[in-house]
């Protein structure tokens, strides 16, 4: 496991484009999600506070303390939104209680073994009826030299890790807008949590 405390004190922080993701940004700004939100892997905040600015309750979650201070000095007006934690130890009040969790480089940045934990944590965040939208990173083939994270996913794993029997497909595009150096190399797929 990545030690995620340490590349954030010595600002090895390459995924920290210093604003949130483009095409969960032009999601959004489509489709003006309402309701409770949570950002696992939230880093400094970035969709965190564009979620906020567009309306929602939402709120990050981050197992770097020195991301969760960093965040707070970024965007104080928003600090009491940052939370240190581990996703998979969260709050029992947490449970069932999020109409959207918003993914965008949380999955990719955990070893492979761990996604089915993820997929779990996450249905068990959401409401019945309620939403994961992310930003998937698709492309399995690594650069010359790469060896994860981010480690990527195909679209077959992807549709395995969240099964038509506990998620309803919901909107499923190769974004047209991305960070520079990731066009081509995402996927933008929203699932509802079956009632």
């Amino acid at each position: 496991m990545t030690d995620w405390e340490s590349c954030y004190q010595e600002g090895n922080t390459p995924w920290d484009k210093g604003a949130p993701s483009p095409p969960l940004s032009a999601w959004v700004k489509k489709n003006h999600p309402q309701g409770r939100a949570l950002v696992p892997g939230c880093g400094t905040g970035h969709d965190v506070v564009m979620l906020v600015e567009a309306g929602m309750d939402a709120a990050g979650v981050d197992l770097s303390s020195t991301a969760i201070e960093k965040a707070r000095g970024i965007y104080p007006a928003y600090a009491a939104r940052f939370h240190l934690g581990d996703l998979f130890q969260l709050p029992a009040d947490w449970h069932c209680a999020f109409d959207y969790v918003f993914e965008h480089t949380c999955l990719c940045a955990l070893p492979p073994q761990w996604r089915s934990a993820y997929a779990a944590t996450v249905h068990g965040l959401l409401r019945p009826g309620g939403s994961l939208a992310g930003i998937w990173f698709v492309d399995p083939e690594m650069d010359p030299g790469e060896t994860g994270p981010p480690f990527g996913i195909s679209v077959p794993e992807l549709d395995g890790l969240f099964p038509p029997e506990l998620w309803e497909m919901v909107e499923d595009d190769i974004p047209d807008t991305a960070y520079e150096g990731r066009a081509g190399r995402e996927r933008l797929r929203v699932l509802r949590k079956r009632p």
